[in-house]
């Protein structure tokens, strides 16, 4: 099938990119638009083009699979798309770009090297190149300033967010908005422009600038993506491109484009951002789910427990459109739910995220109950109560006698066992873990667990239902913690030991925040409540081995009363506003503990910090993948990512080992090992990767290749 397709109506001749689902610019594409332009060119009865994408949309962007075959060492170049841009710029006959749908990277810079751009309204244009690492590579910080002006394209190249087309035509980068059929009005927009000369983008100064006001607004965006995108290089190197564009003729700051974007191209962020990317595709994926089998309708929705997650749930379903039902045992706590619920959406709205008209309908879609009245009528059952095995067992039996037949019913659970949860029920076949995260309206994560006797068409129903409430749903195995808070555990471990060592917690904490975390470990904590913690260590306290250093800080810092931010004090003190402060009684008591229980104090750099805290985290990841807790390692980066706040230009814990190479961070646990013990030792999977040369990647597709 050709990739491009020709035609003509009357005096003009339209190229039609068919390349579905988004018209990708893969190899084939461009040739095959160029190919067309000189049909079109020597044809004399030809007096202009029109170039329009088939299906749903014009040119979505570049074939990111190129970019992963460029970071895997195969075969890759722009360079027939920067012929084809030249083509398009110096056709003696005007070229019309007609878009729908959207225009974005690749073809955004497309339609930019036409001499006219047309587009229906709902149409949206955008460089959204940073959010792989890379910058615009088609000439697109060269020409998007020449129409748009400086402070605008610093604006869509450094922070990547797609414009409407009204913006689009107010900007200057569309000419006119049309009506009715695109094509015939393009076809007619073409007609009325053949007889002009083909304006080229390229040679336009006029929105340029001045060298005092470009200096202004680079140095503007430049502060703003320093915060916003922090640690990222991308965002600076199309700052630079741009600069660039204000300084030199066209060519030579195509040239300076090129150089930075190849420079990008071959970075560690980039590789990581195009994984990313991919991995977001495959969580979805679950070996052995037959496609045949579907999910269930979800309609209605109930949620047992009114706290801080069952509120922050009841909200993602109102969000969502879905009715629910919260449940609390208690007038009380039912009423501070609900209080948090209203506070919430007042914030939303403060704040301009939608108006006070759909706070008011989301809200409208929360009942507030006392009892288990209309959860018959409930399609997902969400129960979201203390972390205590014996309280969830209660819960579930109760569900189970009122829930109806082919209800989901869902724990949110963060460690404890589904099987045993399950087993309070006559269906365990219809029992899962849904594992929200904290603030789960906010949170992108749902963590799908499933249990042994979860069946198939709970899970694909699980998996649907991520996507309505608008999450990334990971299907993951049945252990202590599931992947997250598995891995969680000996990643606090090494911060709270490093304490005890004598490190001060912000030191701990600006270690990781500037290798790019959202937060620190001990700040998490913080904020998630030093109580959960060690809820959960009283109710596993019998599965600790003897003799084995296990973390106490955060245990003492509860006994005094410490929880975290709730309580105004935990790892840090924090102020009416919730701004921390250094704890001196944390270090306090960090010293007395050490003394007592014989702990050296031993400054660590922060290399070592970085260095114990994630290679734990990565070692742990291992673990489970060989367990097969975790399908595949991409599953943990994203839950890493969405859950976690590790930054996603890092590529996620396991990734982020590929980079560095496995044989180095299986050397510094053998190390670590050496000097610490017990927690240390090396997982079996990590150790013959290392050995092997390979890495998690490969692992992943050796695993998909035997299924």
């Amino acid at each position: 099938m050709s990739l491009v397709r020709y035609s003509r109506s009357g005096a003009v001749a339209t190229i039609t990119i068919d390349n579905p689902p988004v018209n990708a610019l893969s190899p084939g594409v461009p040739e095959g638009i160029s190919e067309g332009l000189q049909k079109a060119i020597a044809d004399p009865e030809v007096v202009a083009v029109v170039l329009i994408g088939g299906g749903r949309t014009f040119i979505a962007g570049a074939d990111i699979q190129e970019f992963r075959k460029i970071h895997q060492g195969q075969a890759g170049s722009l360079k027939p798309l920067l012929r084809l841009l030249t083509d398009l710029e110096e056709s003696p006959k005007p070229v019309v770009a007609a878009i729908h749908g959207t225009a974005l990277g690749g073809g955004l810079e497309v339609a930019m090297a036409c001499h006219y751009r047309v587009a229906v309204a709902s149409a949206q244009l955008g460089q959204p190149e940073v959010k792989l690492g890379l910058i615009p590579g088609g000439e697109g910080t060269q020409r998007l300033p020449r129409l748009v002006g400086v402070a605008k394209a610093l604006e869509m190249c450094v922070f990547g967010e797609p414009i409407g087309a009204k913006e689009a035509l107010q900007a200057g980068i569309l000419d006119e908005i049309v009506e009715g059929e695109l094509l015939d009005a393009a076809v007619a927009y073409a007609q009325r422009v053949a007889h002009l000369p083909p304006p080229k983008t390229s040679a336009r100064t006029d929105k340029l600038g001045d060298p005092e006001a470009n200096a202004a607004a680079i140095a503007t965006v430049r502060e703003a993506a320093q915060k916003r995108m922090r640690g990222q290089t991308a965002p600076l190197a199309a700052i630079e491109a741009i600069e660039a564009a204000t300084k030199l003729p066209f060519r030579e700051g195509c040239q300076r484009e090129q150089e930075l974007f190849a420079a990008c191209l071959a970075s560690d962020q980039s590789k990581a951002l195009v994984h990313v990317f991919f991995a977001e595709r495959t969580v979805g994926k679950i070996p052995g789910l037959g496609r045949d089998v579907q999910p269930l309708a979800l309609h209605r929705a109930a949620v047992v427990g009114a706290g801080t997650m069952g509120s922050g749930i009841a909200m993602v379903y109102a969000n969502a459109g879905i009715p629910v039902l919260l449940k609390d045992s208690t007038e009380s706590a039912l009423t501070r739910g609900m209080n948090s619920i209203r506070t919430n959406y007042a914030n939303s709205v403060k704040k301009g995220r939608f108006s006070q008209q759909d706070a008011d309908k989301r809200l409208a879609l929360i009942t507030p109950t006392l009892s288990y009245d209309g959860f018959e009528q409930a399609d997902v059952i969400v129960e979201a109560v203390f972390e205590n095995m014996a309280l969830k067992k209660q819960v579930f039996a109760e569900i189970d006698a009122v829930a109806k037949p082919d209800a989901v019913l869902a724990s949110n659970t963060s460690t404890l066992n589904i099987d045993e949860i399950a087993s309070a029920t006559q269906r365990p076949e219809s029992v899962i873990g849904h594992h929200f995260f904290s603030p789960a309206h906010v949170m992108r994560l749902l963590e799908i667990v499933r249990g042994r006797a979860t069946s198939d068409r709970i899970i694909v129903t699980s998996l649907e239902l991520a996507k309505r409430l608008r999450k990334v749903g990971v299907v993951v195995g049945n252990c202590r913690g599931f992947v997250g808070n598995r891995m969680f555990a000996p990643y606090c471990r090494e911060a709270i030991f490093l304490v005890e060592e004598g490190n001060p917690p912000e030191q701990v904490d600006q270690a990781l925040y500037e290798f790019g975390m959202a937060m620190g470990p001990l700040a998490v904590q913080d904020l998630a409540g030093l109580d959960v913690g060690w809820r959960i260590r009283k109710e596993f306290k019998h599965t600790e081995i003897p003799g084995i250093r296990y973390p106490e800080l955060d245990s003492l810092l509860c006994e005094q009363g410490f929880f975290g931010q709730k309580t105004g004090a935990g790892f840090y003190r924090y102020d009416e506003n919730r701004k921390p402060s250094p704890h001196p009684r944390v270090m306090e008591l960090a010293r007395e503990y050490a003394a007592k229980a014989g702990i050296p104090q031993t400054p660590a750099t922060p290399q070592e910090i970085l260095e114990r805290c994630l290679y734990a985290l990565i070692n742990e990841g291992a673990a489970l993948l060989a367990e097969g807790i975790a399908l595949r390692s991409v599953d943990i980066d994203i839950i890493y990512i969405h859950g976690y706040g590790f930054p996603a230009w890092r590529g996620g814990p396991m990734k982020y080992a590929d980079l560095l190479g496995l044989d180095r961070v299986y050397q510094k646990v053998c190390e670590f090992y050496g000097r610490f013990g017990y927690h240390w030792r090396p997982a079996p999977l990590l150790e013959q990767l290392a050995k092997e040369g390979s890495s998690f990647s490969a692992y992943d597709q050796s695993k998909a290749k035997g299924q």
